[in-house]
């Protein structure tokens, strides 16, 4: 099937890359393999991060197909884009079926994109996974690359107003060596595994980045055990308890 949509989405985001002067940083495209499967599991702090994490796989000329909530796909406006893109909708009420249509695209040799914690961390530190992405890449017989993102948050997420128009932020991308399920039997030593690389290199990402708060007001994009006045992991889940509990009762 010819990619239709997916060549000019990219097209567009580079070039509102270039007009606002964004610091990019890329390391570990290399580990993404050229052909066959993968699954790329990324942390998540930003609506954005599935453009960052994406351009990551760019140098391998693979495009990823990203698992996505429902919503997204319904939406007038990106709802187009995103079937057009053959990315992935996951319907909560119907699992299931979301995760054989990921294990299909991976077999047939796509890559697929997930983020592993399910929704934005608002603590942007690395929230609890979930195991649906090690069982993926198991079933599939397919590798699963950490990838962390960081920089984002910055431009739109959770509970911000959206400074899409912001200019010279720095992006870091992290990609890191694949992990073979082969290598690790054991689905919970798999998951760990995971977890700890992923972690490594959002810590990574974090002390590395290029650039530091303008003052008092603007630490709210830093962890707090970083001294940012983001929500600590404890208070974050808080914060998405009560909004589950909006959204049931809604």
């Amino acid at each position: 099937m010819p990619e239709l949509v997916y060549p000019p989405v990219i097209a567009t985001a580079k070039t509102m890359f270039r007009v606002l002067d964004l610091k990019i940083t890329i390391e570990g495209a290399h580990h993404v393999p050229r052909t066959g499967g993968a699954v790329l599991a990324s942390n998540h702090v930003s609506y954005l991060d599935f453009i960052f994490c994406g351009l990551g796989a760019h140098e391998s000329n693979r495009l990823v197909r990203f698992m996505a909530k429902q919503s997204v796909f319904t939406h007038r406006i990106s709802g187009p884009l995103m079937r057009g893109m053959r990315h992935i909708p996951v319907d909560r009420q119907a699992g299931a079926a979301s995760f054989r249509a990921a294990v299909a695209a991976l077999k047939s040799g796509e890559v697929v994109g997930v983020f592993p914690e399910a929704t934005i961390s608002r603590s942007f530190t690395v929230k609890e996974l979930k195991s649906g992405t090690v069982r993926m890449a198991r079933s599939a017989k397919v590798p699963v690359l950490p990838v962390a993102v960081w920089g984002t948050q910055r431009l739109w997420t959770k509970g911000r107003p959206r400074t899409l128009t912001r200019r010279h932020t720095p992006i870091t991308i992290l990609i890191g060596e694949p992990i073979d399920p082969a290598d690790h039997p054991d689905p919970n030593v798999l998951a760990a595994e995971l977890t700890t690389r992923l972690s490594a290199l959002v810590d990574r990402a974090q002390s590395e980045y290029p650039d530091s708060p303008a003052g008092p007001d603007d630490t709210w994009w830093l962890p707090a055990h970083l001294g940012g006045s983001a929500p600590t992991p404890e208070e974050a889940a808080a914060l998405d308890a009560a909004d589950e509990q909006r959204a049931t009762t809604a």
